[in-house]
């Protein structure tokens, strides 16, 4: 036996599986970058206009981000092994019809189904983490691994895409997760341990189930079209007002409901309920940066595609650096909210700086420090903001708690790019009309942009400071109830 109370070989196993949980997770991350990158080449291959280019990103957001929740308690029900697995497949064969695609409906088409596919593979992982690893120590570096991957793989998707868009084609930005998917599965099958759920019996609301998709999948919508017709346009204010409305029925539901799909239990911890809003606001700051952020590269700077993946390496390695080495020391040592806190702080200043970023910006002086900043500062609020989310985590409502997450994540990253990409387009014009150059006119709207996403992570603190509990530990027990936190010995 180890220090851990568990015989060496089933420790290593534990482990072994984590990174397989991560490689399936990594490849879902990984495409959602790429597709990014490869959208000129696709555009000009596919004949589609610029409009309907939109779409090969959003039919996978509104399916990704509408589902999460679902199949995120789904895994609570009937196993999240399965989910995972299932996930798996429909991931990686809606991939190999993407990279076939030879029509621009085929495409989206099956952009939806991998969004199906990806929130069925991403939703059960943290729950699958926190239950293996239980204690505190453990968890904080099981979740340090998730947390890098999770953020991580967006700079890493950067890159990964230019060479490959670049070296081969765009159709290989999806081939290459037939390898990734197919190995996977096969070690999960292996690896993972296997559970039941505790019974569809529990959670089987139909009703709840489509009230809660059809308002999560209507605010998606809404909030990527917004851009198109206008924030304040009477189509977004509408399909916005329907989809609150859906939400607010589905809320009503699930507490009067004999067996609701989402116990309203979990959002009685104080700590995951602030900690997922917390999240909401930093991934709509520094999501937006990094989509702006490529782009000042590229329009103002003039850098390739890979060249942009290559400028925004040091955010990679800074968030490995920190969570897969530091970041669990420092929550054990001084607590998940300092920790957060402190990255945070580090995220907002390297946000202003990037605001300074001139026309002719050199990377080493100007863009380096900005990269390093949100590295460290990344890789100490990610695993700090995970840890915090799935506090109030039971066996019985893991999967539920990593769905909440993910969907906070995915809904707050689509918020927050929409609304820097709106105020940026509409600052750009503005100055462009009153015959500013198009370099200064461009880099003038991404310094608004890096503004309020700086303003919004300061939000995040501010409300961070007042509202989460200050106990001294990285690691919660799985209390629904309250927030009782697991203390390591000092």
């Amino acid at each position: 036996m180890n220090e851990t109370g568990l015989a060496p070989a089933a420790d290593r196993s534990k482990w072994i599986a984590l990174v397989v949980l991560c490689a399936g997770f990594l490849m879902i991350i990984l495409d959602q970058t790429i597709v990014n990158v490869a959208l000129p080449s696709i555009q000009t291959d596919l004949h589609f206009s610029q409009s309907n280019l939109a779409w090969v990103i959003n039919a996978y957001l509104i399916a990704f981000g509408g589902l999460l929740l679902l199949v995120g308690r789904l895994g609570d029900l009937i196993g999240r092994r399965r989910i995972f697995l299932a996930g798996l497949t429909v991931f990686t064969t809606a991939s190999l019809v993407c990279g076939l695609a030879d029509d621009k409906g085929l495409l989206i088409g099956a952009r939806f189904v991998q969004g199906v596919g990806g929130a069925m593979t991403s939703a059960v992982i943290l729950g699958m983490i926190v239950t293996m690893f239980q204690r505190p120590s453990e968890q904080a570096k099981a979740i340090g691994v998730y947390s890098f991957v999770a953020a991580a793989g967006g700079a890493i998707g950067l890159l990964a895409g230019g060479v490959l868009t670049q070296a081969i084609n765009w159709h290989w930005i999806f081939f290459v997760n037939l390898p990734i998917g197919v190995a996977t599965g096969i070690l999960s099958t292996r690896l993972l341990p296997n559970d039941d759920g505790i019974g569809l019996e529990k959670g089987a609301d139909a009703p709840g189930a489509v009230l809660l998709v059809a308002s999560l999948m209507l605010a998606v919508y809404t909030i990527v079209e917004a851009s198109t017709y206008g924030w304040g346009s009477a189509r977004t204010l509408g399909f916005g007002a329907v989809a609150v409305a859906l939400l607010a029925g589905f809320i009503g539901r699930q507490a009067t409901a004999a067996n609701p799909l989402i116990p309203l239990r979990i959002f009685r911890s104080r700590t995951v309920t602030v900690a997922n809003l917390m999240q909401a606001l930093m991934v709509a700051g520094i999501f937006g940066m990094f989509f702006l952020g490529a782009l000042y590269l590229q329009r103002v700077l003039h850098y390739d595609a890979i060249e942009v993946g290559l400028a925004f390496l040091p955010v990679a390695l800074g968030i490995a650096g920190m969570s897969l080495r530091f970041t669990a020391q420092l929550m054990m040592r001084f607590g998940a909210k300092p920790t957060l806190l402190a990255g945070l702080a580090l995220v907002a200043a390297g946000l202003v700086v990037f605001r300074s970023a001139p026309v002719n910006a050199a990377y080493v002086t100007d863009l380096l420090p900005v990269m390093l900043l949100l590295g460290v500062g990344a890789g100490l609020v990610f695993p700090s903001l995970m840890t915090l989310a799935m506090s109030g985590a039971t066996p019985e409502d893991s999967g539920l708690a990593s769905g909440l997450v993910n969907t906070t994540q995915q809904v707050g990253g689509a918020l927050g790019l929409a609304v820097l990409a709106t105020l940026a387009t509409t600052r750009t014009g503005t100055l462009q009309a009153h015959g500013a150059s198009a370099a200064t006119a461009l880099t003038d709207g991404y310094h608004l942009a890096f503004t309020i996403a700086a303003a919004l992570v300061v939000v995040a603190i501010a409300i961070g400071l007042a509202l989460l509990p200050s106990n001294r530990t990285a690691a919660v027990v799985s209390l629904p109830e309250e927030d009782v936190f697991l203390k390591e010995a000092a």
